[in-house]
C-alpha cells in the first residue's frame, strides 16, 4: 500500500466505502486525490489514512465541516487522532450499554407490571437524550479537551453521575428562586450560592483550562444552540450567577 496507487473504484472495494462517496469527500476539499496522465483519481497510503480519520470522526458525530478544519490544523497528528477516536468510541460504548441496560429495566417492569416502569421509561429517555447533547455540545471543545473530559467521565460511576445530576437540579432550582426574589448577589446567601455552583463546575472541569475555554465558547454561542435543547436555567438565574460569582 505504501507505493501501489489505485483508481477510484479499485479503491473504493478495497477500502469498503462507495465512489460516490470517495468524489464527494474529493469535491469538499476533504480527500483531495492525484490524478493519473488520462485524468483518473488516484488513491494510496495517504489517502486511506485521510478516509480512516474522515469515516470515524464522522461515526462519532462530527460533521463533514468540521473534520475539514480538523484535518486541516497544523497540529494534526495520527497517533493522537486516533488516541482520542479509541476513547471516543469507548465513551460511546459505555453509553450504549447504559441505555440498554435502562431499556431491559423497562422491559423487566413491563412485563411486572409495576408501577416503577415509569421510572424506567424516563431513564431511557435520560440516557439517550444524554448522548444527543454531547454530540452537538462537542463542537465548542478541542481535541484534547474532548478526550480529558472523556478520561474524566470514565472514572465515575453511575451513582457519580446520578448525584452530580441532583445537584445541579437542587442548586439551580435555589439559584432560580434567590433571581426571581431579587436577591443581591453580593450577599452572603448569594455568595453560598456561587460557591456551591464554582464547587459544582470543577467537577465537570477538574480545574483544566481547554475544558472551561469550551464551556465559555458553550455558553456564549446560545444563539447557535439546537431549537428543541431547553438551556438548564433561565437567563435571569443566569445573570444572577454570573454577578454573583464576580463579586
Amino acid at each position: 500500500m505504501n507505493e501501489r496507487r489505485w483508481q477510484a473504484q479499485e479503491f473504493a472495494k478495497l477500502a469498503g466505502v462507495t465512489v460516490r462517496a470517495l468524489h464527494h469527500y474529493d469535491r469538499l476539499g476533504l480527500l483531495p486525490a492525484g490524478r493519473s496522465a488520462a485524468g483518473y483519481r488516484l488513491y494510496g497510503a495517504p489517502e486511506l489514512e485521510r478516509l480512516q480519520q474522515i469515516v470515524t470522526l464522522k461515526f462519532i458525530g462530527l460533521s463533514l465541516r468540521q473534520i475539514r478544519d480538523f484535518l486541516r490544523r497544523p497540529d494534526y497528528d495520527l497517533r493522537r487522532a486516533l488516541a482520542a477516536q479509541r476513547l471516543a468510541l469507548e465513551q460511546r460504548r459505555a453509553h450504549l450499554g447504559r441505555a440498554i441496560r435502562a431499556i431491559a429495566a423497562a422491559e423487566a417492569a413491563l412485563a411486572r407490571g409495576r408501577r416503577e416502569r415509569a421510572e424506567a421509561l424516563r431513564q431511557i429517555i435520560r440516557e439517550i437524550e444524554m448522548n444527543a447533547r454531547k454530540d452537538w455540545m462537542g463542537k465548542y471543545y478541542s481535541e484534547a479537551a474532548r478526550a480529558k473530559i472523556r478520561a474524566r467521565r470514565s472514572q465515575w460511576t453511575a451513582e457519580q453521575v446520578q448525584q452530580a445530576e441532583r445537584d445541579w437540579a437542587a442548586l439551580i432550582a435555589e439559584v432560580e428562586a434567590a433571581a426571581k426574589a431579587g436577591m443581591d448577589p453580593a450577599c452572603p446567601s448569594a455568595q453560598a450560592l456561587a460557591r456551591r455552583w464554582r464547587e459544582l463546575l470543577q467537577g465537570f472541569t477538574g480545574g483544566d483550562p481547554e475544558i472551561q475555554a469550551g464551556l465559555n465558547r458553550l455558553y456564549a454561542d446560545r444563539k447557535n444552540w439546537p431549537e428543541d435543547f431547553k438551556p438548564p436555567y433561565s437567563d435571569r438565574a443566569s445573570e444572577f450567577i454570573r454577578k454573583a460569582m464576580n463579586c
